[in-house]
């Protein structure tokens, strides 16, 4: 007994775990994913000034809704959003060729790591998930082979990388899916609610329009979505599973890309896929050139894993947990306070639609006038600000400034509108009565002003 209890012991499976985490395997799975996602994010950069969508989230506003506390992004805001952008969808096709793979990597990580905090009128987890992607691909020797760094001699050729180097993608995409299923299972969506909000505006949608509009169909993407999220990753692990959940993925991310119109993300997600195909069989069908790395080679190749980084695996992960795990914390329904919803795979779960305008008061007087958000703001960023808190919280802000900078030392903002969940009656979301430019933001605790569900306190 005494000799199985030394076996199993903690110290010898960590050991054990770090021995694996660290064995050398083919890096083909890496190299291909750094082509493409390097193709995807100058695709995104470039697309993203083409389509005009820089124009009307960062030319056209004079304010934007940054995440809170981060207002010294406001200064990037007009013109110098296409440099932004340009300069992102240059180190995308740097990165997709490999030439100088960690500072076009480490560019594009922060450049789109300002640009997505910038904005939340545009926000969705889509644009998180590539943020996340950003700074892993900058950690990883994915320009060892098949690159202009390799070819230039800036860095020594490797067939091999550490399997950490893979695993990490396959927990983070874990995450991504299993607290995306988990978040659907509440009543509306069960109900197929937002699904039928959503697909009753795709009546004249190409030739599925009409098909869309079928009960039979609405259920199967409601309860499809639900299994999709929750089975891929074990089904992708799986060799017996392997090729039939990448064409259910395949199907799965290509229908939402066509009815949805979701960006590079459909595609993003496919491509991530390589990394639950054994290296070998992605070695064998695109870089048939490449050296076969055989168990002795395997040998000869030593990787460590430094305490600190395993360190900053646990807290990176643990982080990812709590994050779609935080609304708990909170009073009241995430999905009508917003509180804890973002960063958290909430994906396409609900629609909202409400109004809101609001009150000034100046203290010294007594007077008070309305304002309209769409006299200071895009109409894609009234109707955002008119459903979100925060929002609306940051607006009365930006109106105080405004008003101090007219010569107006003291007044009092009030917000006064209704929302309406998934096409229930509207309510008010925001107390009316609350001076909302004398409080604070708090961001770990729930905020008494905002009614914590459709249903006013007695």
């Amino acid at each position: 007994m005494n000799t199985l209890a030394s076996t199993h012991s903690p110290p010898q499976r960590a050991t054990a775990l770090s021995s694996w985490l660290t064995e050398a395997v083919d890096n083909s799975p890496l190299i291909l994913f750094r082509v493409a996602f390097g193709f995807l994010i100058a695709a995104e950069g470039f697309g993203a000034i083409l389509t005009g969508w820089v124009r009307r989230t960062f030319v056209e506003p004079t304010f934007t809704f940054n995440f809170i506390g981060l207002d010294f992004l406001q200064g990037l805001l007009g013109e110098t959003m296409y440099v932004v952008y340009g300069l992102m969808g240059v180190a995308g096709l740097m990165v997709m060729l490999g030439y100088r793979y960690r500072l076009a990597m480490l560019t594009y990580a922060v450049l789109w790591s300002a640009s997505y905090l910038l904005q939340k009128t545009s926000y969705n987890n889509h644009y998180y998930l590539l943020m996340l992607l950003c700074w892993i691909m900058a950690l990883m020797p994915a320009h060892r082979y098949f690159s202009v760094d390799v070819r230039q001699r800036r860095v020594s050729q490797s067939v091999t990388c550490p399997r950490w180097c893979i695993v990490l993608f396959v927990v983070q995409m874990f995450i991504v899916y299993t607290f995306a299923s988990l978040a659907k299972m509440y009543p509306d969506w069960l109900a197929g609610i937002p699904i039928s909000l959503w697909f009753a505006g795709k009546a004249d949608f190409w030739l599925i329009g009409p098909l869309l509009q079928q009960d039979w169909l609405q259920t199967m993407v409601v309860y499809g979505g639900i299994a999709f999220d929750l089975l891929i990753v074990p089904a992708l692990l799986w060799r017996k599973t392997r090729l039939f959940a990448f064409g259910v993925g395949v199907f799965f991310h290509g229908f939402n890309s066509a009815v949805f119109h979701i960006g590079i993300f459909p595609y993003l997600a496919i491509a991530l896929s390589v990394f639950f195909f054994p290296p070998e069989q992605v070695r064998q069908v695109f870089f048939k050139r490449k050296p076969l790395v055989t168990s002795e080679v395997a040998a000869q190749t030593s990787y460590i894993l430094p305490a600190w980084t395993i360190i900053l695996g646990i807290v990176y992960f643990s982080w990812q947990v709590y994050l779609p795990l935080r609304h708990h914390l909170y009073e009241g329904n995430v999905f009508w306070t917003e509180e804890g919803h973002r960063l958290s795979w909430r994906m396409m779960l609900r629609t909202k639609s409400g109004s809101v305008r609001f009150m000034v008061e100046d203290k010294n007087t007594g007077e008070t006038w309305w304002e309209e958000p769409r006299d200071h703001l895009t109409p894609k960023q009234a109707r955002k600000l008119a459903t979100h808190p925060d929002m609306i919280w940051q607006f009365s802000q930006y109106l105080e400034r405004t008003y101090q900078e007219k010569g107006y030392a003291d007044v009092a903002i009030y917000a006064h509108g209704k929302v309406s969940l998934n096409g229930h009656e509207r309510a008010p979301l925001v107390d009316s009565s609350v001076d909302l430019a004398s409080v604070s933001w708090q961001p770990f605790r729930h905020a008494s002003w905002i009614y914590p569900d459709r249903k006013l306190p007695e």
